[in-house]
């Protein structure tokens, strides 16, 4: 069903897990019923490490991996600008009724970079 290498990104994930205090945290369950956290530690408006969990399937595992790879070591800025297109570019072969997970991990994302923002 999944492309050899989007099973290699599932089995060698880099950013799976959770962080103890992080700067920036969240939590989103998608429509599919499939959960994502991200936790993010931020110096001078970058993004210096980012974690990921989810219960989901291996779509939404290496969706939330592949985010997680495009905004580390990045600004606030730039990792605002990523879609969930660039996500499902960089996942060729992911199946189209999976392409819903790829807006799961942004979405959490976003919204880990919002709890940010908006802390006093």
């Amino acid at each position: 069903m999944y492309p050899s290498h989007i099973l290699t990104i599932a089995k060698n994930t880099q950013h799976l897990g959770r962080l103890n205090g992080p700067d920036a945290s969240s939590y989103v369950k998608g429509p599919c019923g499939d959960e994502m956290e991200f936790y993010l530690i931020i110096n001078n408006n970058m993004i210096e490490e980012v974690k990921f969990y989810t219960n989901g399937c291996v779509a939404t595992l290496v969706c939330g991996e592949t985010t997680a790879d495009l905004v580390e070591g990045k600004t606030l800025d730039e990792a605002l600008a990523i879609s969930p297109k660039q996500v499902k570019d960089k996942l060729p072969g992911l199946p189209l009724d999976h392409s819903h997970c790829s807006i799961l991990a942004v979405t959490t994302l976003f919204r880990a970079i919002a709890d940010y923002l908006l802390k006093p």
